[in-house]
């Protein structure tokens, strides 16, 4: 199975090659597009197959990288999860750019480097070392950056780019740090090595490592106060892109924090828990805030994803907290909330960033104050609109309810404890992911109140028409993905039991309940 993913993640690249030869052909977005939606779709594929079998990781070595070394790739349970989000996020965005890529105002800007982005995240998804990861990471950020200045006669998209290329490249010479330090003396820097040293480092060396990821791997999810670009990036790409930045890139950065917190580092002693708790409790709360004052519409989804990656990261400090005192089932129980979250998120906010791209391209305005009355002109962008909202405002029974009442039912556990600090501060950091996540509500029903409800508040959404079978396909797929999880979360859970196993030691769904295991 590695091998087939790291063929599709190859063929995502030479797919890039291929559309700037033609990207300037009048039908070269529909077939890149395809192209990319397929490929994608075979990744979702490969990663679903080896979580349903439960296979064993599997290993390949390229010969490039390092001299000697190679490049070492690993399809494990972990990865196969992530993977298994960006193949479902991308293949859904492609097929919506299909009809929304032809309002492009320059193709040419966008067609070469979209497939190449969703190869290297799948390359930093499978890399097995850290050159290898850190290669893979740049490619991301660099193409990320391309694609994020494809209107680059627009001032604020110059400014994004700018802003978002510093900040991507601080995060990369962080994580370096970390992975030398993970790497140690005998330079080590596969991450077999890597798991091999685990138990021998000291915990003050354990905790700095977690700290510079959570620097390193946090400026690109967006952790605040690391979070600066992502407003302003995100908002400035195309809606296909911004779908694929927000809803799938976050994660792969966090892919990052989970592997070496949960795989390389080793034991994480207790007291680095409170401050990842913390520091995600805190993102949460301000950035959903910062989504209920902000007048345009993309950059309230961004503003949201912030306050989702906060939720992720704080179920993770509180897995780590749990695991620290070997409690592996309740280390479990945070962990698949925060799995299940990473790919809840990935799906409602997809499907989100697409009815933003839907309205903008209906009625060529982003600020909310310029819309209204859309439900009558584009009905059925409106009810697929309306199952983004409930389930980003985790209302039954869509997805976003699963996880988060995973999230709170590990919360209320957290008096098991023997910590006395953790048994006060745990339920302090749930009291603000509630607020965050009734804060969120607030500020959905307002994005969706304000674009389709009432009258329309200017002469565009007033002649706003329902957009192209391509883009309410993209978006329908998404729409009926955060039913479907919503109504069989058992399901779900089935799927990220082998990556919980893997780096907790428990799962809430037993190997024993998975017959076509082997």
């Amino acid at each position: 199975m590695t091998f087939t993913a790291v063929l599709l993640a190859l063929a995502l690249l030479a797919l890039s090659l291929v559309a700037a030869a033609l990207s300037r052909s009048a039908r070269a977005g529909a077939f890149v597009y395809l192209a990319s939606a397929a490929l994608s779709g075979g990744l979702a594929l490969v990663a679903l197959a080896a979580l349903v079998t439960d296979a064993a990781p599997g290993a390949l070595v390229l010969p490039v990288g390092l001299p000697w070394i190679g490049a070492h790739l690993r399809l494990d349970a972990l990865s196969a999860v992530f993977l298994l989000l960006l193949g479902i996020g991308a293949a859904a965005a492609s097929v919506f750019a299909v009809g929304y890529g032809r309002h492009e105002r320059a193709p040419e800007r966008v067609l070469p480097f979209y497939p190449g982005f969703i190869g290297a995240m799948a390359f930093v998804l499978l890399a097995d070392d850290a050159f290898t990861f850190l290669l893979a990471w740049e490619v991301m950020s660099l193409l990320s950056f391309a694609l994020v200045l494809s209107d680059h006669r627009a001032e604020a998209a110059r400014e994004a780019a700018h802003l978002y290329l510093v900040m991507a490249v601080g995060g990369t010479m962080v994580l370096l740090l970390a992975f030398g330090m993970l790497a140690g003396a005998g330079g080590g820097y596969a991450f077999e090595a890597m798991r091999a040293a685990s138990g021998n480092r000291a915990p003050w060396l354990v905790a700095l490592v977690l700290g510079l990821m959570l620097v390193g791997a946090g400026s690109k999810a967006g952790l605040m106060p690391l979070h600066v670009w992502l407003p302003v990036a995100h908002p400035a790409a195309p809606s296909h892109v911004s779908a694929l930045m927000s809803a799938v890139m976050t994660k792969v950065a966090l892919y990052g924090l989970v592997r070496v917190g949960f795989d390389l580092l080793g034991p994480v002693p207790w007291w680095m828990s409170p401050a990842v708790i913390l520091v995600g409790a805190g993102t949460a709360v301000m950035g959903i805030l910062f989504a209920n004052v902000d007048g345009d519409g993309k950059r309230v989804l961004a503003w949201s994803t912030i306050e989702n990656v906060g939720v992720i990261v704080a179920a993770l400090g509180l897995a780590l907290a749990f695991r620290a005192n070997g409690m592996d089932l309740l280390a479990a129980l945070a962990l698949t909330a925060a799995l299940l979250h990473a790919l809840n998120h990935m799906v409602f906010k997809s499907l989100l960033f697409m009815v933003a791209g839907a309205v903008l391209t209906a009625t060529g305005r982003r600020e909310l104050d310029a819309l209204g009355g859309l439900i009558h002109r584009m009905p059925v962008t409106a009810v697929l609109a309306l199952i983004g909202v409930a389930a980003i405002s985790a209302l039954p029974p869509l997805n976003g309810f699963v996880s988060e009442w995973l999230l709170f039912q590990a919360v209320l556990q957290s008096p098991a404890l023997p910590e006395r600090g953790m048994q006060f501060l745990v339920p302090a950091a749930g009291g603000m992911l509630a607020l965050a996540a009734a804060l969120a509500a607030a500020a959905f029903v307002r994005f969706y109140g304000v674009i389709f409800l009432g009258r329309a508040r200017s002469p565009e959404a007033g002649a706003a028409g329902e957009v192209d079978g391509f883009s309410r396909a993209g978006m329908a797929a998404m729409a009926g993905l955060a039913v479907l999880l919503g109504i069989l979360p058992g399901v779900a859970i089935d799927l990220v039991a082998p990556a919980t196993r893997l780096l907790t030691g428990a799962s809430l769904a037993p190997q024993a309940a998975r017959p076509w295991a082997t």
